[in-house]
């Protein structure tokens, strides 16, 4: 039982330094004037996310009684919304009190690093890791990684406001997209559906190891038989949609998402704009013509809803997709991941540490699509579900105010997307944001009934 024991504070050791490392390598480029601009009231300064996931650490060690208000430094900046903590910044302020500053803040973090790390050292020594304090460390370590995604999405949205293509956030490490299939043969597969049975499915995280709270339990639902998407929905698809008048045509949309098409002047997924009569974009890569073959990315639910109406379709629901992605009719069982149980690698799927900072074209990852023969389900871009982000029957909180207060007017999405941390994502890992939102990297996939 030690050495169990001991392994266990080895790993949650490598991973909390594997997590920072990987924070510091998005944050290294930016420079301090950018570390402290707010371009959107969804997001946050770059400066924030690096101090407030350093703060939630700090908040883990006081939980467990360690000492640290001599070191410590002014964090009334830094809590975003746990009302136990008191003194909240509200969300749309951040960018006004960039406190701490940047050169306080890289020191705070290598401090609460050292005391985190001795933190662990006591507990290995002592052979005082339960239940508890290890889950406690993991969320802190996959709270991190949530963010190292969310300061993805603000880079992109705060640097795209800047015309010139130069004018530009430069990753530290970048490499080239999969690309594993002519371009002139995806036209050829790109259409296909995948036929899914019916019957009762159990949802929800199947496995021992750690997931959050709002993955459990596993409960039963019935499903109708339907077919989804091989892939998903893809630029060329969705220009097709544009030009034909989707944006419009208001039988296409739902009541509020109608209103925002008027309201916002939306006519295209965000960041598209039209040079010479052609799409283009500017993202990490530069100002390029949009890619046909690329999933559609930042755009709303009511886009993704309005475009599956138009296609004769619609979106599947969450426990659609989870089959979709995880059950394997040879195994009689569901999978981690739609390949099977081992982590995602560059030959499985396009995620934070495949450093591509773009979608993947589509078939670009044939060894890791699910049983049933669907692709990039993981990876690439989150993809909207038609489910409202609910907790599952007898859901039980791990961590008040982490996921359980969320639960109302907002809708699920699976998958994660080309910026998602690889140790974060897993075919159970819901993920919620409001339907109007598009500054998350978020595509979807299509279903249609088979009854």
């Amino acid at each position: 039982m030690t050495q169990v024991i001991t392994n266990e504070v080895k790993r949650l050791r490598q991973d909390f330094l594997n997590v920072r490392k990987t924070t510091s390598i998005i944050f290294e480029p930016i420079s301090i004037e950018d570390a402290v601009m707010q371009s959107d009231p969804f997001g946050s300064t770059p400066n924030w996310h690096i101090a407030h996931v350093t703060w939630f650490f700090q908040k883990i060690l006081e939980k467990y009684k360690q000492d640290i208000s001599a070191n410590s430094i002014n964090t009334d900046y830094l809590n975003s919304y746990y009302q136990r903590y008191s003194k909240i910044l509200p969300k749309t302020e951040r960018g006004k009190y960039p406190r701490p500053k940047v050169s306080e803040t890289l020191k705070y973090r290598v401090m609460i690093e050292d005391l985190f790390l001795e933190f662990l050292d006591y507990i290995e020594k002592n052979n005082s890791l339960i239940q508890n304090i290890a889950y406690d460390i993991e969320l802190a370590n996959q709270h991190e990684m949530q963010h190292q995604e969310l300061l993805v999405y603000d880079l992109q949205h705060y640097f795209q406001k800047f015309e010139d293509p130069s004018d530009n956030y430069e990753p530290k490490i970048i490499k080239r997209n999969n690309t594993l299939i002519d371009s002139g043969n995806i036209g050829n597969i790109q259409d296909e559906m995948i036929k899914i049975p019916g019957g009762i499915y159990e949802l929800g995280f199947p496995g021992d190891d750690f997931c959050y709270d709002n993955e459990l339990p596993e409960h039963k639902t019935y499903l109708n038989p339907y077919e989804i998407d091989k892939y998903p929905v893809v630029n060329r698809e969705f220009i097709e949609f544009i030009d034909a008048g989707g944006y419009q045509n208001y039988r296409f949309w739902l009541s509020d998402g109608w209103d925002l098409v008027n309201e916002k002047q939306w006519n295209a997924p965000l960041y598209w704009r039209k040079i010479d009569g052609q799409w283009y974009k500017k993202d990490f890569r530069g100002l390029n013509k949009v890619s046909p073959y690329e999933p559609v990315t930042n755009v709303s639910y009511f886009e993704a809803d309005a475009y599956s109406k138009w296609a004769g379709k619609r979106l599947p629901n969450e426990a659609e997709w989870e089959k979709a992605a995880s059950w394997n009719d040879d195994l009689k069982r569901k999978t981690t991941y739609p390949w099977g149980d081992n982590l995602p690698s560059d030959s499985t799927a396009n995620l934070l540490e495949s450093w591509t900072w773009a979608p993947s074209q589509i078939g670009s990852y044939p060894f890791g699509k699910s049983h049933y023969g669907c692709h990039q389900m993981i990876g690439d871009v989150w993809e909207w579900t038609s489910s409202e982000y609910v907790l599952y029957p007898g859901f039980r909180s791990k961590f008040s105010e982490y996921t359980d207060k969320w639960a109302i007017n907002q809708k699920v999405l699976r998958g994660g997307s080309f910026a998602t941390p690889i140790m974060q994502i897993r075919n159970s890992y819901r993920n919620y944001f409001k339907p109007h939102e598009r500054i998350p990297f978020s595509g979807f996939r299509c279903v249609r009934d088979l009854l």
